[in-house]
């Protein structure tokens, strides 16, 4: 493979890439923020956040799942200048964002009388009803937010969301010094304080991004109710025509539909569009249930161990979740290019793409092991001044160094295909080394041996035999495409 033609498709993956990662290490940031800012109240706080991060997760991971199919369909779209299904794409994504958003908050909700079913500490359990109740209502600006950041990056704008993102951080850490420890002459609500402060700079982003994108005039054809005018259309209709489809052809596509309609937010939905997004959306969904549930198991796992082993978990996931962000960004971004190089027919090009993203990951793999095994003491002494959790947390971020390796290239990969719209078999992959693997090796030599350490360790095995057998799949699924080319 050409070096010089590697570099050269790694420099826009990484223009993509940048904004993402910071975007996403902001959306870490405040779970870390809160993390710290609860750790000075104790362990029973720190691990009652930790337990209620196990349940928003398993919604949140539902609905970004099945929401991610509008970056890749929407940088397919863009891709092949189809800029009115764009607008189709993010319209139906909000609306869909906005019931499973409503369904998940509700359930969360109806979970409460049942937290006892989990095996939690009875104090941890007696901490936590006034953040779940806020963290479930924040899932709903939360998921409304990825769609339109999604749109945004995939139409080649990143920056906005990721400013917005920095600044709800900073917002964020203010309202949580407030509330948690009543600053300013407000009650010092604890835990609670945390939940009201999430609770609002999650609805400050959801607004500021919003304002931001239906006032840009470079959104005009994709954005829905700002369709362009005839000329436009009816250029758009001539390219729409010859343009590759997205994914398998479909009733109801551009080509063979009136595009002088405008795409306004309260039009009737077409389920035409909702079967494309849920049929590739689903399975990553479930690709994330199964990897976000393995991890939320291990915490459950923790928490049956006891509130130490539960409190360092938090610190050492919230660790290994912080640095993980970057090759989450660098596998979002290889998915919208992806996407958009197969809408813009140029097959030639997916192989020094992936390269080039993957060696990307690797590379800092590398240098966050280091970190964690040279630093992870001051680390984990940053969160709470409780010296079991802390000697605890530090072997945990010593296991989760060595799993960096391959959880970053386990998760490009994933993204690879994504934007090459194979999600079913590698559901399966997931699936299997996960829960037929990982977890049971979790269970039998990290809970019935009391050792917390050995929980991570099933951890580690799951995500190396994902890494090996997703990557493997992208390379077979790249040569057909060239092949076919």
């Amino acid at each position: 493979m050409n070096l010089r033609l590697i570099l050269k498709e790694l420099r826009p993956t990484l223009a993509l890439a940048f904004p993402i990662i910071v975007g996403q290490l902001s959306q870490m940031l405040m779970g870390v923020a809160d993390s710290v800012m609860v750790g000075r109240l104790g362990a029973v706080p720190l691990a009652a956040s930790a337990f209620v991060g196990v349940l928003f997760t398993a919604g949140f991971m539902v609905g970004i799942g099945i929401l991610a199919s509008v970056s890749v369909l929407v940088a397919r779209t863009h891709g092949a200048k189809q800029s009115r299904e764009c607008a189709e794409y993010v319209r139906h994504g909000m609306w869909l964002a906005l019931f499973l958003s409503v369904a998940g908050c509700a359930l969360l909700f109806a979970l409460i009388p049942w937290l006892g079913h989990f095996g939690q500490p009875p104090e941890v359990l007696a901490a936590v009803r006034p953040y779940l109740e806020l963290i479930a209502v924040s899932l709903v600006p939360t998921l409304l937010f990825q769609v339109l950041r999604q749109f945004s990056e995939a139409v080649g704008h990143p920056w906005a969301g990721m400013v917005i993102l920095l600044s709800s951080v900073a917002l964020n850490v203010l309202l949580n010094w407030i509330l948690i420890y009543g600053n300013w002459g407000a009650p010092a609500l604890g835990l609670a304080g945390a939940g009201w402060a999430t609770l609002a700079a999650r609805i400050v982003s959801l607004v500021a991004l919003w304002w931001w994108l239906s006032g840009r005039e470079t959104f005009r054809a994709e954005w829905p109710g700002k369709a362009g005018g005839g000329h436009r259309l009816r250029a758009e209709l001539r390219a729409s025509a010859s343009a590759p489809h997205v994914g398998e052809p479909r009733s109801g596509s551009t080509a063979g539909r009136d595009l002088s309609e405008n795409s306004a937010w309260f039009a009737r939905l077409s389920w035409s569009h909702l079967r494309e997004m849920l049929a590739l959306g689903v399975p990553v969904a479930v690709q994330l249930v199964f990897e976000g549930g393995a991890f939320a198991m291990a915490s459950l796992m923790m928490g049956w161990i006891g509130t130490v082993p539960l409190a360092a978990n938090q610190i050492a996931l919230n660790c290994s979740g912080f640095t993980f962000t970057i090759p989450l960004g660098l596998s979002i971004a290889l998915a919208m290019r992806v996407g958009r190089t197969v809408g813009e027919g140029q097959r030639g090009a997916l192989r020094p793409i992936v390269i080039g993203a993957q060696a990307v990951g690797a590379g800092y793999a590398l240098c966050s092991l280091i970190a964690f095994v040279l630093a992870g003491r001051l680390i984990a002494s940053g969160f709470t001044p409780d010296l079991p959790v802390v000697e605890l947390a530090t072997r945990l971020l010593i296991v989760a160094a060595v799993f960096q390796l391959f959880d970053g290239g386990q998760v490009i990969a994933s993204g690879g295909l994504r934007g090459l719209a194979d999600v079913k078999v590698p559901t399966v992959i997931i699936g299997v080394v996960y829960w037929v693997i990982g977890m049971p090796a979790a269970y039998v030599f990290g809970v019935r041996l009391l050792e917390p350490l050995h929980v991570w360790v099933g951890l580690a095995c799951a995500l190396s035999l994902a890494s090996i057998l997703l990557t493997r799949r992208l390379y077979v699924r790249i040569g057909q495409m060239e092949r076919a080319a």
